[in-house]
């Protein structure tokens, strides 16, 4: 692992980043997604199953393919985010940031003192090279790139004063929670949904803030990143997986002149 962080690298050398995002809990499959040609490889552990172990494990198997991790927290939770940069991720992103407090905690959480409240542990985790990077302590701030969602309504009046929070490096806009929060959630291709998004990039845009989102209806990626996003995260492995195994099914199907039964789960355990 190097001192420096490469999202914050490549963003700095005008490059919009583009990620895919990573559920099913696998180090085989994220290995695989930089092989794929994935550089920038998300880890969710707010939806899907990887906790700590597995994270690490991934964290490994991406590296070790010349990729570089991107790992969504669970919540703002000072214990968990602590325990994220013990096993050396260095880009994280913290969901549901909606004012200024819960910046500065996400802040305080993942630097040591005097700027945060990350207790020291440094000789004993993979973060350090377990011990053998000794300036750890004082390259862990430059090594680290951290991300605010914003993706409540109730953020958007705070924007300004989110961004202007030291050690938040990149606000992330998820459309489709920020939609939810005035009762469209899956309907992002209505006028009031597109209408919360955007002004949220405005706002961001007038900090000079980097920002990053996802996909939504109204724009391509490639006019996402006109509209000034750094970061772009795509498809997920699992979506990627249903759409090509329903695929195959059906040229199966189609080649064969017959269609399997669909799966009927059992009652059964044994």
């Amino acid at each position: 692992m190097k001192k420096n962080n490469w999202l914050r690298e490549q963003i700095a050398s005008g490059r919009c980043v583009r990620s895919i995002w990573l559920e099913l809990a696998s180090p085989a499959v994220a290995e695989a997604a930089v092989w794929a040609g994935w550089d920038c490889v998300m880890i969710d552990n707010e939806h899907g199953p990887a906790g700590l172990e597995t994270t690490a494990n991934m964290l490994r198997a991406i590296e070790a393919a010349g990729g570089h991790a991107l790992v969504r927290a669970p919540w703002n939770d000072q214990v968990y985010l602590k325990r994220l940069m013990e096993i050396g991720a260095k880009s994280i992103m913290v969901p549901m940031i909606c004012d200024k407090e819960a910046a500065e905690a996400a802040v305080a959480a993942t630097h040591y003192p005097p700027k945060g409240t990350r207790g020291y542990a440094a000789p004993v985790g993979r973060a350090s090279h377990y011990g053998t990077n000794t300036d750890y302590l004082h390259s862990s701030n430059d090594e680290l790139f951290l991300i605010a969602q914003i993706e409540h309504k109730d953020a958007i009046p705070n924007i300004e004063e989110i961004a202007a929070v030291d050690g938040i490096d990149m606000l992330f806009i998820g459309p489709n929670d920020l939609a939810g929060t005035i009762g469209l959630l899956e309907q992002l291709g209505e006028d009031a949904a597109e209408e919360l998004s955007a002004t949220a990039e405005a706002r961001i845009t007038a900090t000079g803030k980097l920002m990053g989102t996802v996909g939504r209806p109204r724009w391509t990626f490639g006019e996402l990143k006109d509209r000034g996003h750094s970061l772009l995260i795509g498809p997920g492995d699992i979506g990627l997986f249903m759409s090509a195994a329903q695929a195959a099914a059906r040229d199966m199907d189609k080649e064969t002149g017959q269609t399997a039964p669909k799966p009927v789960p059992s009652s059964n355990h044994y």
